[in-house]
C-alpha cells in the first residue's frame, strides 16, 4: 500500500463519492477511474518540476480574500461535516481528543467567523475553553493540556472529559445553525 497526499479540496471531492460507511478512499477512485485490480496502468511519463515563480509574479496574482469569499451554503456545509464522518481520515482516530479536534478544524474551515462567535461565549465556571493563544488557557486553569486547533488560529483546553467536549462542539455547531439532528450524530461519534 501506497501513501499519497492530496490537498483539502480534492479529498472532500473523493470523499463526496463514498457510496457507502467503509468504502475506502481506494475503492472510491478505482470506481471513479473505472480502474479494476490487475489492470495495467500505462506507462509513467517523466515529471519534470517545475521552477517555483519569481516573487514579482507572486506578488502580481491578485490574492482572495476572506471578504471576497461566498459563504458556504447551509447544505454544503452539512454536507461536508457528514463527508468528515464517513471518511478514513475520521475513522482511523483511536481517541476522543482527536476526534474532537478534527471536529473542530472542519466546523472552523466551513466558517471562521461563525465558529468565532460561537466559541467566543463558550467558557465554565473558571475555565476559558477557547482563546488564542496557549498563555491564556493556562492562566485559566493549570490542567487544561492546551492545543492548537490545526489550521486555524485557536488553541482549546482538552483535559476535560468526554461529555464536556460533546457539549462544546453542541454548543458550536448549534450556534453556527447546523441541524439538530446532525449535531447529535456527530457528538454521539466522539
Amino acid at each position: 500500500m501506497k501513501t499519497i497526499e492530496v490537498d483539502e479540496e480534492l479529498y472532500r471531492y473523493i470523499a463526496s463519492h463514498t457510496q457507502h460507511i467503509g468504502e475506502s478512499a481506494s475503492d472510491i477512485l478505482r470506481r471513479m477511474l473505472k480502474f479494476t485490480a490487475g489492470q495495467r496502468a500505462p506507462a509513467a511519463t517523466a515529471v519534470v518540476p517545475t521552477a517555483a515563480p519569481a516573487p514579482a509574479m507572486v506578488a502580481s496574482v491578485p490574492q482572495e480574500n476572506e471578504a471576497s469569499k461566498p459563504a458556504p451554503r447551509p447544505h454544503d456545509r452539512v454536507r461536508a461535516v457528514r463527508e468528515l464522518l464517513l471518511s478514513d481520515e475520521y475513522a482511523e482516530q483511536k481517541k476522543a481528543v482527536n476526534r474532537f479536534m478534527l471536529i473542530l478544524s472542519t466546523l472552523y474551515g466551513l466558517d471562521p467567523d461563525a465558529f468565532a462567535e460561537a466559541t467566543a461565549s463558550l467558557q465554565g465556571r473558571t475555565r476559558v475553553y477557547f482563546a488564542g493563544d496557549e498563555h491564556t488557557l493556562l492562566q485559566h486553569g493549570t490542567h487544561t493540556k492546551p492545543k492548537h486547533v490545526p489550521g486555524t488560529p485557536y488553541w482549546v483546553i482538552t483535559n476535560t472529559n468526554t461529555g464536556r467536549k460533546c457539549s462544546m462542539v453542541e454548543h458550536i455547531m448549534l450556534a453556527m445553525q447546523f441541524p439538530q439532528e446532525l449535531t447529535d450524530k456527530v457528538c454521539g461519534t466522539i
